[in-house]
């Protein structure tokens, strides 16, 4: 007796530390299939599916919310836009307008001291431009935000605009964002977002090439 408890202590004194932890991972694995089979028998034998189904129906809704523009407070969209050329002064039923017929000369984009013409800055946002408008009487610290926000973007256009509805108007292809400061940090947003962004009817199409000359680019 006395000899088979010695061979009993000797055996616990040699067990390896690697056999000691294959069978704490082995026991760890048992219990976590125990835990599994038990909310396999609490949500019945369609829970994978159910799952499944959560899982798409979330997924669509996060990339429906990321596809919106409902992200930038205040967008206004317009559908139906024609792109038709025509010549001479068109009736735009926006202010400022963010489509429809145009000029076939676009706007060079760029920043510019005095107003364009709204026929040819409409085909500057049909080739993605982003026409960011203030009203003239805009203080000067102002302008320099709107200038500063605008330098550097190839398609982006920055003019004053007599009688616009709002201090800052952004506009593009059949959206438009109405803002009260220069500091709105919307606008960097919308320019980001928009800028030959997905609204664009002619993506890839240049912004330079056209009419006028900007104070700056």
């Amino acid at each position: 007796m006395k000899s088979a408890a010695n061979k009993t202590e000797r055996d616990k004194r040699t067990t390896k530390p690697s056999e000691k932890r294959a069978a704490k991972k082995t026991a760890r694995q048992a219990q976590q299939q125990r835990q599994r089979r038990k909310v396999r028998r609490t949500l019945g034998p369609g829970w994978g599916w159910w799952i499944a189904a959560l899982v798409l129906i979330v997924g669509v809704i996060v990339w429906v919310v990321g596809s919106q523009p409902g992200d930038i407070a205040g967008i206004v969209t317009y559908s139906n836009l024609s792109r038709d050329h025509v010549t001479g002064k068109v009736n735009y039923p926006q202010n400022p307008p963010v489509g429809g017929p145009h000029n076939a000369a676009w706007q060079n984009c760029g920043i510019y001291s005095t107003p364009v013409a709204n026929e040819n800055a409409v085909h500057s946002m049909e080739h993605g431009g982003v026409w960011i408008t203030y009203q003239p009487q805009l203080g000067n610290q102002a302008i320099e935000q709107l200038r500063a926000l605008v330098q550097g973007h190839d398609h982006a256009l920055l003019t004053p605009y007599p009688g616009l509805p709002a201090p800052v108007v952004a506009s593009a292809w059949g959206v438009q964002l109405r803002v009260t400061s220069a500091s709105d940090p919307r606008l960097a947003q919308f320019l980001k977002h928009y800028e030959q962004g997905p609204q664009t009817p002619e993506p890839g199409a240049s912004c330079s090439g056209g009419i006028g000359t900007p104070d700056e680019q």
